[in-house]
């Protein structure tokens, strides 16, 4: 792909990025509070190419949220018995319910990418997920769950980059898969199949929303900035706090019990 409107040769800056986060975490404080206030249910899905910063924007938005409220849903291989089931089921006993926002690192399009590439599904039953999921994502919606689903999109040059870097940093090494590497070879096969997701599955009611992430601070920022504008959240009133005053010791006294601490290299 080439350049797009928006996209800048320099990257930002971490002091920047640092500075625009806090302020975007402040405001998904500010929706938590009013996810929880109105009982609201919130579906965000992330899709994307390998490397394109899935886990670093998922980080991004719960780090300073609750877990409570924010949960993240990453599911491994489906086990034989939920290979038996119909295929959304296992996905649809993690929907949120009133008061929760619950994010997919990747989600039933799985079906659509990794699955359809890889051999893992028949062409029928891709083609079965495409008919279907229209249908399921507006029964979501109807049924009062705000969805929102993020395509990330990261340049080949920059996914060869980011997987090189990750070959011998013993930080990043659990990144690596075989799938990874088989994955890396299919570029084309998967764009294939994306462009065969999003032919299916881009609705009024379930659109796609593309980011282009080969700049991962910058695309994290605008990411949180979009969702925080899909969603019709308002500042909740707050009561002023005060911190009570702590009680007496009334004669309390540490005892000297055979605790064992840490050690204390640092």
């Amino acid at each position: 792909m080439g350049k797009k409107d928006g996209e800048r040769a320099e990257k930002m800056k971490r002091k920047h990025y640092e500075d625009e986060l806090e302020k975007l975490h402040a405001e998904l404080v500010a929706l938590q509070e009013w996810v929880k206030a109105t009982g609201a249910k919130v579906i965000v899905v992330f899709e994307g190419r390998d490397t394109a910063g899935k886990g670093g924007v998922i980080k991004a938005i719960t780090e300073r949220v609750s877990p409570r409220v924010f949960r993240v849903v990453a599911l491994p291989a489906p086990t034989e018995r939920e290979k038996s089931q119909m295929y959304f089921q296992r996905y649809m006993a993690h929907f949120p319910a009133a008061g929760e926002v619950v994010i997919f690192d990747r989600s039933w399009y799985n079906r659509a990418g990794v699955e359809k590439v890889m051999g893992f599904c028949t062409p029928e039953e891709t083609e079965r997920f495409l008919d279907q999921v229209p249908l399921v994502e507006k029964a979501i919606v109807d049924n009062g769950i705000i969805l929102i689903k993020y395509w990330l999109e990261v340049s080949p040059e920059e996914q060869t980059r980011r997987l090189e870097s990750r070959i011998d940093d013993p930080r990043k090494v659990w990144k690596l898969s075989d799938m990874d590497l088989k994955s890396y070879s299919r570029w084309f096969d998967y764009s294939r199949a994306r462009d065969d997701m999003f032919r299916a599955s881009d609705t009024s009611w379930g659109p796609w929303f593309l980011a282009r992430t080969d700049d991962k601070r910058r695309g994290r920022l605008n990411i949180i900035t979009h969702l925080l504008g899909q969603i019709p959240y308002e500042p909740i009133e707050r009561p002023e706090i005060t911190l009570p005053e702590r009680q007496d010791a009334d004669g309390y006294e540490t005892p000297n019990l055979p605790l064992r601490y840490i050690p204390t290299p640092f």
